[in-house]
């Protein structure tokens, strides 16, 4: 049987390689469609977790700009100042203390609708892929034999 030419040589594409093994573009061995699947499963499995990772780090960035705003809030500088420079100072520091609040909730809608439905993909996924991954290697197996059958039938 003719080798089929590769549609994307220069990249590890699904669509050469689902079929049937095929040398890889680089010329070193084989490679399984199955292989190539599971590769870029775990890259996405990768990406998901440096996404988790980042998110959990903004989280943490954004308490604390809010916990630091509302401690300068909280400042009892020009406390006793009157006048229209008591006033501006003291919607200055009520401002301070509004984003303190507003980067506080931003961090926690981060957390409720970003960071925990990514773990809780994460974590629906490593089950399903349990499950998956020995039905999906017995089936690449058998493909395997049905095709060495079908050569020297």
């Amino acid at each position: 049987m003719p080798e089929q030419q590769l549609l994307k040589p220069t990249e590890w594409s699904y669509c050469d390689y689902f079929w049937a093994d095929k040398k890889n573009p680089q010329g070193n061995g084989m490679v399984a469609g199955f292989e190539l699947l599971l590769q870029k499963q775990l890259k996405g499995k990768q990406m998901q977790k440096e996404m988790s990772e980042f998110f959990r780090e903004r989280i943490k960035i954004e308490e604390e700009y809010a916990k630091n705003l509302a401690k300068l809030s909280q400042n009892s500088l020009a406390a006793q100042e009157e006048g229209s420079l008591g006033e501006a100072w003291a919607q200055v520091k009520k401002s301070l203390a509004d984003e303190a609040e507003v980067h506080l909730k931003f961090s926690a809608k981060l957390h409720s609708e970003v960071e925990k439905p990514l773990m809780n993909f994460h974590e629906n996924f490593k089950k399903d892929m349990k499950k998956c991954d020995h039905h999906i290697a017995d089936l690449s197996k058998q493909l395997s034999s049905h095709y060495a059958l079908v050569e020297t039938a």
